[in-house]
């Protein structure tokens, strides 16, 4: 059995600071294209292209007035928006970004990836508990059904890359795709681990635990100043956590042609993912909340099931 290894310091601090200011950077990529879809100008008043609405955004944010409602559970509803930020960023430890470069590297990585995806739920249900919010409850009741739901899919989606490489470790599944990335036999649960991760992250179109049309803004009705940012911040990092994850599983990690380096490859695969993630928002309507649970559990758990079993009954078949 492979040992723990650790990364450096200066690794760890290094990509803490690169996917926090990803993440951040993300808010004017993602207004900048949805203006290019959508044929609008998107920011374009703050600097060079609009390049400086991050910082204004983050003047504002750290300056706007942090009201805590007076019929809020102050100590729940200060702890909420710290836990998803806490689970968004420990979810990079066991992230491989290239040979050598990552924070954490163990035998059951994506078991890891799993646990902390279901602890983020708390983040939400908290919020919206605590807040005594009627709108920010439905959201946050919206959440803990939609999360617990998908989190079903999402890891019986992943199990079809496990029984191909063997391992839970995640450096061991992309060392596993030399001969061939898993998107190909593995399509099937790449689709289904792609929805799966769109509606853990609450993005659009499966954004209705935030539905402004019905619930205002859901979970974080009641929040403003530091601690919103906190949730918006969190989401951002979860649609760059979700894209690494993505890339790692299906597409070969760092794996590329030589004349580059493995770091550049690892990056530009997710770089894809994450306008595609921002695409599906900006295209695709918001569908109702019924629908949602109906799709997960009437098209998804049967798709993950089938995929196990055709994934299983190859490899017996082709190893006898």
């Amino acid at each position: 059995m492979k040992s723990m290894t650790i990364g450096t310091p200066w690794q760890i601090f290094g990509i803490l600071v690169s996917v926090i200011t990803v993440s951040a950077l993300l808010i004017w990529v993602e207004r900048r294209l949805i203006g290019i879809w959508q044929d609008r100008l998107g920011p374009n008043r703050v600097g060079p292209w609009g390049l400086f609405q991050v910082a204004a955004d983050m003047i504002k944010i750290f300056f706007k007035e942090d009201w805590i409602p007076p019929f809020a559970d102050k100590p729940i509803f200060l702890i909420a928006p710290a836990i998803i930020m806490m689970t968004m960023l420990l979810g990079f430890v066991i992230v491989p970004f290239a040979p050598g470069v990552g924070i954490i590297d163990f035998n059951f990585g994506l078991l890891y990836f799993l646990a902390l995806s279901s602890l983020s739920v708390y983040s939400v249900v908290l919020a919206g508990y605590a807040s005594h919010n009627k709108y920010a409850l439905l959201g946050s009741l919206r959440a803990a059904a939609q999360s617990i739901s998908y989190e079903v899919f999402m890891g019986l989606s992943a199990m079809g890359v496990v029984m191909l490489a063997g391992s839970f470790n995640l450096r061991e599944i992309v060392e596993a795709q030399r001969d061939g990335w898993f998107f190909l036999p593995q399509f099937a649960g790449l689709l289904a681990f792609t929805v799966a991760m769109v509606a853990e992250s609450h993005r659009g179109p499966f954004d209705l635990p935030e539905a402004e049309h019905e619930i205002i803004a859901g979970f974080h009705t009641e929040y403003s100043g530091m601690k919103f940012g906190m949730f918006f911040v969190g989401e951002y990092l979860g649609v760059t956590l979700n894209s690494a994850l993505i890339v790692t599983l299906f597409f070969g990690g760092w794996l590329g042609p030589a004349f580059l380096p493995p770091l550049f490859w690892f990056m530009l695969k997710c770089a894809v993912f994450i306008v595609f993630f921002i695409l599906i928002r900006s295209a695709l309507p918001r569908p109702r909340y019924d629908q949602l649970m109906n799709f997960g559990w009437k098209r998804m758990l049967p798709l993950t099931l089938l995929n196990i079993v055709v994934t299983g009954g190859l490899g017996l078949w082709m190893g006898g």
